[in-house]
């Protein structure tokens, strides 16, 4: 491998990290696009049950990944970032709670504005999370020999 192609690996870590964020920010728009205010009609429900269920498991997907797989060899690398490292992750716990909220709310149809205003927290704890995220590791992870698929890292987004 060439040191070109090697820095072009290691830096696409960075770059699939904001291109993931990105995929997740459109989905949740979405979600939001789905949630209709004159209220929700059977097949509406549907759709919204659908994307809300499904960006509820893309989102989840990308924090286990990171859990499981990129912090720690984030910590393994750079020891002085565990504490950014464990904020993250209980930004991934309370994250959690929300999309279980959210799918309950789907579940029980509730009215579009319940819905919309468990989208609105979603969205601004996500936002903040991903901003802090960035901030924090983008310029670790253009450096970072992680050698496994990157969906594993990301999740299925």
């Amino acid at each position: 491998m060439t040191k070109e192609t090697e820095t072009t690996r290691l830096i696409a870590w960075s770059n699939e990290m904001r291109a993931v964020h990105q995929r997740l920010r459109e989905a949740l728009r979405a979600t939001r696009a789905a949630v209709r205010p004159d209220g929700v009609d059977p097949a509406t429900s549907r759709d919204l049950l659908l994307f809300c269920h499904g960006f509820c498991i893309a989102l989840t997907g990308h924090h286990q990944g990171e859990d499981h797989l990129l912090f720690p060899a984030i910590a393994e690398a750079h020891p002085e970032l565990r504490p950014v490292l464990r904020k993250l992750e209980d930004d991934h716990v309370q994250i959690g709670v929300l999309l279980e909220s959210l799918g309950a709310a789907v579940d029980r149809t509730d009215p579009p504005d319940r819905i919309e205003s468990h989208l609105e927290g979603i969205e601004a704890i996500m936002e903040s999370h991903f901003q802090y995220e960035e901030r924090q590791l983008l310029v670790i992870l253009d450096v970072l020999d992680l050698r496994v698929n990157p969906q594993e890292v990301f999740g299925p987004l």
